[in-house]
């Protein structure tokens, strides 16, 4: 009899004697115990610990890749808005060149509309003062005429040659009396 015939025996007689019908053996099934418990310790220390540790890292790696997309969503966000804010500040800056430019075309055109009218001015000017002296020199030349044929007609008339304070004295009577008329 075996060690657990005996103990099964001793606590119940009709235990003992189905042990035996069915062949229970307490070192076989001490044996199997230990070897399953063995197989157990391998298997979670070579197998399940390392399968668990490798889901474990992938669903950190899942949690941080969503994690980083968040993140990405975040960043291309306020990309968005610092593009748009760029953009609208860039077409106020476009627009306010726009109008400063205008401005200046208008002030430049106005400066040289100024700038024509007083060439204009200056043209007329210098063509009346041309025209004035055009006038004098005319008017100085007639009476130069005038009084040469004044003293002409005077000498023939007299028939004698005048002397030189004659000839002035009668070209200075007929220019007074061409400037009186």
């Amino acid at each position: 009899m075996t060690m657990d015939t005996i103990f099964l025996a001793a606590a119940n007689p009709a235990a003992g004697e189905f042990a035996r019908e069915f062949g229970f053996n307490a070192k076989l099934i001490f044996a199997q115990i230990l070897n399953f418990g063995i197989l157990a310790f391998l298997l979670y220390r070579f197998a399940i610990k390392p399968i668990a540790a490798t889901l474990d890292e992938r669903q950190q790696k899942i949690a941080d890749g969503l994690q980083y997309a968040e993140e990405m969503k975040a960043q291309l966000a306020a990309a968005t808005r610092e593009r748009d804010e760029k953009i609208k500040e860039a077409a106020a800056d476009a627009q306010r060149i726009l109008t400063e430019s205008r401005e200046q075309s208008k002030e430049m055109i106005e400066k040289k509309t100024q700038e024509a009218a007083a060439q204009a001015e200056a043209i007329i000017r210098k063509a009346t003062e041309a025209t004035e002296q055009e006038r004098k020199k005319m008017l100085s030349d007639v009476r130069q005429e005038v009084a040469r044929l004044v003293v002409a007609t005077s000498s023939k008339v007299l028939s004698r040659d005048l002397s030189d304070a004659e000839k002035s004295t009668f070209s200075e009577s007929a220019a007074k009396e061409l400037a009186n008329n």
